[in-house]
């Protein structure tokens, strides 16, 4: 199934606080990439790793929860996208996170698919769009304006 552009637009628009899951500190990852490209392009990036104190120059938080509750105490708003640089297998958990947070938007890059989790959470009211890449289709719209 492919994902809906009028969703990956709505996301691209409404989406300010992103919580970047699996977020790496080396150099040569999508995952440090994509989050220091959210960050420079007017996100409030906060990578999720608890093997890491910080990334790209910005702290990381060792779960979901606290990213979410550090985005609350600092902006009065809580995550409102989650990005999700994990192995498929780690997606179930996660949505049940997401549902359980009530963010509204879920995205999956590349090579993220898991279909009965975004099925989960479709079911929940959030709106997801998987096996892409949040940077590409940012940057595609960016120089079509």
């Amino acid at each position: 199934m492919g994902n809906d552009p009028a969703v990956i637009d709505e996301i691209l628009r409404n989406a300010r606080t992103i919580a970047v899951m699996g977020m790496s500190d080396k150099p040569w990852r999508a995952s440090r990439n994509v989050g220091h490209y959210l960050a420079q392009n007017g996100f409030r990036v906060f990578p999720v790793n608890p093997a890491l104190k910080e990334a790209a120059g910005l702290r990381c938080y060792p779960d979901l929860e606290s990213a979410h509750a550090a985005a609350m105490e600092q902006a009065g708003q809580g995550i409102d996208l989650v990005d999700v640089f994990r192995a498929p297998e780690h997606v179930p958990a996660i949505v049940e996170e997401v549902i359980r947070l009530g963010i509204p938007y879920l995205w999956l890059q590349d090579e993220v698919v898991h279909d009965a989790a975004v099925a989960r959470a479709h079911a929940a009211g959030i709106k997801c769009v998987q096996n892409d890449c949040i940077f590409r289709e940012h940057a595609r719209r960016a120089a079509q304006h």
